[in-house]
């Protein structure tokens, strides 16, 4: 069974949004979900993370277009895109991260070595 499953990317025209999905499964004690992209010729960047108790933080070129949330229940992180670009225009990864010692999002107390999984990607392209 694929441990992360990511959806929600598509052709979108610029000023549009997306939100894109990520589950998580057979995985606990998440600690960290988050997003990175990669555009063609570029390397893999930072968009967002969130904790398990809902602290989120933003690559500086979000300024404000995206939000990430995340259901602890459903181990699903989402990513809400507004306002989207043509330089949003990327292969959008899932990341999930587990780290020994610290309490996941579904309250599970993790203990192994320091694990994160990625998913296969999501394209994401906006038009002009």
């Amino acid at each position: 069974q694929v441990p992360l499953v990511e959806s929600g990317g598509g052709f979108v025209q610029a000023g549009g949004s997306l939100r894109l999905s990520c589950a998580a499964s057979n995985i606990f004690g998440i600690s960290v979900m988050g997003w990175y992209r990669q555009a063609p010729g570029k390397q893999r960047e930072f968009v967002a993370t969130i904790t398990g108790g809902g602290t989120a933080n933003y690559g500086d070129f979000v300024t404000g277009r995206f939000t990430i949330s995340r259901d602890n229940t459903k181990n699903t992180v989402f990513l809400q895109m507004n306002s989207l670009k043509p330089e949003d225009t990327a292969v959008y990864y899932c990341n999930v991260a587990q780290e020994p010692g610290t309490y996941g999002g579904d309250g599970v107390y993790y203990t192994g070595p320091s694990r994160d999984y990625w998913g296969q990607g999501t394209q994401v392209t906006v038009s002009t």
